[in-house]
């Protein structure tokens, strides 16, 4: 499996600018254009634009993060890499260092009337305790931009028309040439009049602004499985923001965060607690009641038992997350609880108590003795 930081040479903790700066350098050092017919190099700049690609996006990276590049199928373009448009800042300072323009192979990268996916969405969703570990449905609202219904993704009026552009020709691209000491370069740029399609509206739609999309809030159901923990991202693909020039929708992410419980205290998939039990029992030993995740459990605590004595219920943890069959572990730990007040009758009975009770004194009179030779 790919390694998306070990590709573009930095560390998983890597800030943007970091990644950016690694990345410049690597598409610099193996960009086609400037290793002509080396079917290796091209097939490195791929792939770290790809990385790249994953890594500069916030939602991207979380999920990978998470889930590795198995977590991106179907979320983003081929595994190999989908286009540069995202790059065109980074495109720009490698090919004005070499005063060219780019190669005709890679304009397509910033076409606008090349179908494009839609924005994802995210949306944060807090859940209680008990609701993260057995699984629960919840409806989410989303804001999310859906085609424009008046004017059905043309961008223009109905009945209106658009033209080719008068500055490009209907070509998406103007080319300027400049003269220096070393020659005449010539560059290749998107037309600014009609942002690269060729065509301009002669009249924008009234209801989106030209834009062929409305922002609108929809309400969407969420199977969230049990044993979800804070961080986890759920994916619904499909469901974000509308694409442009007939490029699937977005999708919309998930993210979980899990309410804290008064009892029990989550570790990952296994459960924490503590139980009180009194001074007799821990002495004597008792059948006492645990509370699990599903209901109360009998236990025999032993004799002898002291404060602070952690024990274990196998299997009675959290699921694991899309593997019901598979659980963590409780573990709870016992506190003696000493009473401060007792009666007549109880101090009598402790005062016996402690006249007979050799192994406590012997225990006391060695760690005395150890006091003793310590300050000696």
């Amino acid at each position: 499996m790919r390694n998306f930081y070990e590709i573009l040479e930095v560390e998983k903790n890597v800030t943007k600018e970091e990644l950016k700066r690694s990345y410049k350098k690597l598409a610099k050092k193996y960009h086609p254009d400037l290793n002509p017919g080396d079917e290796v190099a091209e097939a490195k700049f791929k792939e770290i634009s790809y990385a790249y690609e994953v890594l500069s996006d916030d939602e991207k990276r979380r999920v990978y993060d998470v889930y590795g590049e198995e977590g991106l199928k179907g979320n983003m373009g081929g595994a190999g890499g989908s286009g540069f448009g995202g790059f065109s800042d980074i495109f720009d300072d490698i090919f004005d260092i070499f005063g060219g323009s780019r190669s005709n192979r890679y304009e397509y990268a910033n076409r606008k009337d090349m179908p494009k996916k839609g924005p994802d969405t995210r949306v944060d969703v807090t859940l209680d305790f008990f609701e993260a570990i057995f699984g629960v449905e919840k409806e989410i609202s989303v804001k999310v931009k859906e085609e424009c219904s008046h004017c059905h993704g043309s961008k223009m009026e109905p009945g209106t028309e658009k033209h080719e552009c008068d500055k490009c020709h209907g070509s998406g691209q103007v080319t300027t040439e400049q003269n220096t000491p070393f020659g005449r370069f010539v560059r290749t740029s998107s037309c600014d009049k009609c942002h690269g399609t060729g065509e301009v509206i002669d009249e924008p739609c009234k209801k989106c602004g030209g834009r062929g999309a409305v922002l609108k809030s929809k309400k969407l159901k969420v199977n969230i499985p049990k044993g979800v923990d804070t961080g986890n991202i759920i994916s619904l693909k499909g469901q974000g923001s509308v694409g442009e020039n007939g490029g699937e929708n977005g999708d919309v992410f998930v993210y979980i965060r899990v309410r804290s419980d008064a009892v029990f205290k989550r570790e990952g998939n296994d459960i924490y607690l503590n139980i009180p039990i009194s001074y007799p029992d821990a002495v004597l030993g008792a059948k006492i009641k645990v509370p699990t995740l599903k209901k109360l459990v009998d236990y025999d605590i032993p004799k002898g038992t002291t404060g602070g004595t952690v024990f274990r219920l196998k299997g009675e943890g959290v699921p694991y997350v899309n593997r019901e069959n598979q659980r963590g572990d409780l573990f709870f730990k016992v506190e003696i609880i000493i009473p401060k007040k007792v009666s007549d009758d109880q101090k009598k009975l402790l005062e016996e108590l402690r006249e007979t009770e050799p192994e406590v004194e012997e225990n006391k009179k060695s760690f005395l003795d150890k006091l003793k030779d310590l300050f000696d």
